[in-house]
This record gives C-alpha cells, structure tokens and sequence, in this order.
C-alpha cells in the first residue's frame, strides 16, 4: 500500500543508493554501492562552480569484499562527484575496515574507525546499508553454517533483531523452534 496522498508540493532532491551483493568464483563476496545526490534546481559551488539541475552533487562508490564469516578482505572507495575537491582525499581511509567482521557492533566500529573528521558521513550511511545487503546476500549460502551453530548451541544471529524475528514470535517459533521463548502453541496464529 502507498504513502497517503501528500500536501501539494516540489521535489527538490533525491538521494538514491544502490546497493548489490555477489558471490565470487574465488569463494570471497563483494558487497557494492552507490550513492548519488541530485537537486532539481542549479546553484553556485565554491570549488566546482555551478552545478546544475540533475547534475550529482555527491556520487560515491564503496565495494567491500568479504569472507564468508563476514570478516573484510579488502576495501575499494570512490568519489565521483563531491561538494568540496577535499571529500576525495579520505577514500583510502576506508581501508581501515580491513579485517574488521559485520556483525554485532558493526555501526559502533564504523563509527570509531571512520567518524568524524576522519571519515565521510555518506560513505558511513552506504556502509550500515551494506551490512544488512552482505547478510541478505549470504543468507541462503551459509545454510549449512547456520546449522552447525545451531548444533553447538549459539543462538542464530538474526533472532531479536527486528520485530519479525522477536524470539516469541511466529517466525522464530517457526524456523527456530528450539529458541522460541513465547508460549508454546501460541505463534503459530499469531
């Protein structure tokens, strides 16, 4: 279902993020993508003179390849288009994730290696997106994985993460039985 009607109005940015995820042949997977900002009228920059209607203001690129463990291997970083020559100047900081996991923390970590003054606001909003897209993307791969953790009883990951995989709820009831901690017989009508 859409959005109501809105108040009559102009559109006056857009700001659009592509996101992809792939599975390598050399076992590694690579997570993109692609940030770009337009406004829908011209204006003066300072550093690239005018920037007209449509044209991007930001377009910034992030490829983070990764191990099946989620553990990064490599980081890749660009900016096409930026407000200010300097934006370009920190993409290779983004190196600095090297070795670090998605997972649990992983904003916190973003955040600590790359926030402020020693990072990109953009570049850190693509890499929370990214996360999320690098477990969408493995998710069906790493089956087997999820059962073994499942065998040494650790709790899969996603349980208690949003509203649909709240450990009382139909979803956990379903997929994970044995970590359903609402009343037994009740999710399934939920």
């Amino acid at each position: 279902m859409p959005l109501p009607e809105p108040a009559p109005r102009r559109l006056l940015h857009n700001r659009t993020i592509i996101c992809e995820g792939y599975e390598r042949d050399d076992g590694l997977w690579d997570i993109e993508a692609h940030l770009t900002d337009v406004k829908t009228y011209g204006f003066d920059n300072r550093d690239r003179g005018r920037v007209e209607a449509g044209e991007p203001i930001h377009g910034m690129w992030l490829r983070l390849t990764l191990d099946e463990d989620f553990v990064v291997h490599d980081v890749e970083a660009a900016m096409d288009y930026t407000p200010f020559a300097i934006c370009s100047h920190i993409a290779p900081t983004h190196k600095k994730l090297i070795g670090e996991r998605i997972g649990t923390g992983w904003n916190r970590r973003v955040r600590a290696l790359l926030g402020g003054t020693d990072g990109c606001t953009h570049m850190r909003e693509m890499l929370g997106r990214m996360a999320t897209v690098a477990i969408q993307t493995m998710y069906g791969k790493r089956s087997k994985k999820r059962e073994k953790a499942e065998e040494a009883g650790r709790k899969p990951f996603v349980i208690d993460g949003c509203h649909a995989w709240a450990s009382g709820g139909p979803v956990v009831a379903h997929e994970y039985p044995d970590w359903y901690t609402g009343e037994p017989g009740k999710a399934a009508g939920d």
